[in-house]
């Protein structure tokens, strides 16, 4: 049975092997993949990543929001297992990695425990949460919060897509509702492994991004109400212009973000104008502002403005306004022993490393809510990520799994 050190490695072939497999399921329309949540593409991912567990001696189980845990037991019956995941739903134009690297890589942790005949304490779970992207159902990372208590379970089967189907209907559809009551489930630790989704590692040239903290975010969903008209015939002083409004809301949310640097970002990523027209000005705008920091003060202070101000800008106009908060979590930090072992196994494996703090949403943040948790990254090319061109190496791929594979390994207990 091999020891923790140098030859505890995983195989990054095997690794990337399988996410070019999952890739070919639910493919783009330029290199990546539109596999949204709970549609047949994701069943079908679903089902794939079952038979690799399987194989590897994982069991399943299904809770009631799709959530899939698969396990490997320890030699403890009584101990908390250990557990290691991230998501297989990707954005409409999603790259092959945002996600299903952490999932992949875990079964690989497990693969390579398979190979090493190694054994631990405590049991290992890989785990797919349902829902992270929060693109077709918003909030973002709903299952996860579901299993935190941060939503309840009626709440999440009441999200409607922009179709207006319930995300509960289309849970059943693809079949995909377990038996097990959500949150049930206990968790000795959580770890998470990511792409970047930002510049730095490939700047800093470092290969291992030991996340320490995630930032807060606030989703703001606007519905503006103007008065539909036509583009050409109406006066522009007679206008009620919500598409005005919307464009006006938009930069001021650009100014609040740059005047609270450093460390704050806000943008406007959808937007649905109705009866989106060429030549009618829109009767209603709907569309969400995102704004995130790592800073509390920050975060809620942007928040409070950008409502404030947004609501002035439509008055000036004669537009309506409401807004309702569709997605939010506070900053994060993570457990400090979990990140020092993650720091440590770096180290230990000779790979260059730095602090980091995840500008995106994770799975993780919910996670840490009910257990010690933390992240590992890796480096994606140009930082670019929720982009069909996103990219990594086999190399980046795998150092992080490598590093995965001691962490989880060491916190979860060798057994001689």
């Amino acid at each position: 049975m091999a020891a923790p050190g140098q030859n505890m490695r995983v195989n990054a072939d095997r690794l990337w092997d399988s996410l070019m497999d999952m890739a070919k399921i639910g493919p783009g329309i330029a290199g990546g993949n539109n596999r949204q949540t709970l549609t047949d593409a994701d069943s079908e991912g679903r089902k794939l990543f079952q038979s690799w567990c399987e194989a590897a001696g994982l069991t399943m189980g299904v809770d009631k929001i799709g959530n899939m845990f698969m396990t490997r037991p320890g030699t403890d019956p009584d101990a908390l297992p250990i557990y290691v995941g991230s998501h297989l739903d990707t954005q409409p134009t999603g790259g092959k990695y945002d996600g299903v690297l952490g999932v992949l890589a875990g079964l690989e942790v497990i693969r390579s425990m398979n190979d090493l005949n190694i054994k631990t304490k405590h049991p290992i779970v890989v785990v797919n949460w349902t829902n992270e992207e929060g693109a077709r159902f918003a909030p973002a990372m709903l299952a996860s919060g579901v299993f935190a208590g941060i939503h309840s379970l009626d709440y999440a089967y009441d999200r409607k897509d922009m179709e207006g189907l319930r995300f509960g209907d289309e849970l059943a559809r693809i079949c995909w509702i377990g038996d097990e009551e959500v949150g049930a489930r206990k968790m000795h630790a959580y770890f998470e492994y990511h792409i970047e989704q930002g510049p730095i590692l490939e700047a800093e040239e470092k290969q291992i991004g030991v996340v320490t903290h995630c930032q807060g975010l606030w989703w703001l969903e606007f519905a503006l109400t103007g008065r539909e008209a036509h583009t050409g015939s109406t006066p522009m002083n007679m206008r009620v212009n919500a598409g005005l409004a919307m464009a006006r809301i938009m930069e001021m949310v650009q100014t609040v973000a740059m005047e609270n640097q450093p460390g704050c970002v806000g943008g406007v990523g959808q937007v649905k104008f109705s009866p989106n027209s060429r030549n009618v000005l829109p009767g209603t705008v709907i569309f969400t502002v995102d704004i995130r920091s790592p800073d509390q003060t920050k975060l809620d202070g942007m928040r409070a403005r950008i409502e404030k101000e947004a609501a002035a800008i439509a008055e000036a106009l004669g537009v309506g306004c409401s807004v309702e908060a569709v997605g939010h979590f506070d900053p994060v930090t993570f457990d400090p022993t979990l990140v020092s072992a993650v720091r440590k196994a770096a180290e230990d494996l000779g790979y260059s490393h730095m602090n980091l703090i995840s500008g995106a949403g994770h799975d993780a943040c919910w996670a840490a809510k009910v257990a010690p948790a933390t992240m590992v990254m890796c480096p994606c090319v140009g930082g670019l990520s929720h982009n069909e061109a996103e990219e990594i190496s086999k190399e980046w791929a795998g150092a992080g799994a490598d590093v995965l594979l001691r962490a989880v390994v060491e916190t979860a207990g060798i057994v001689e």
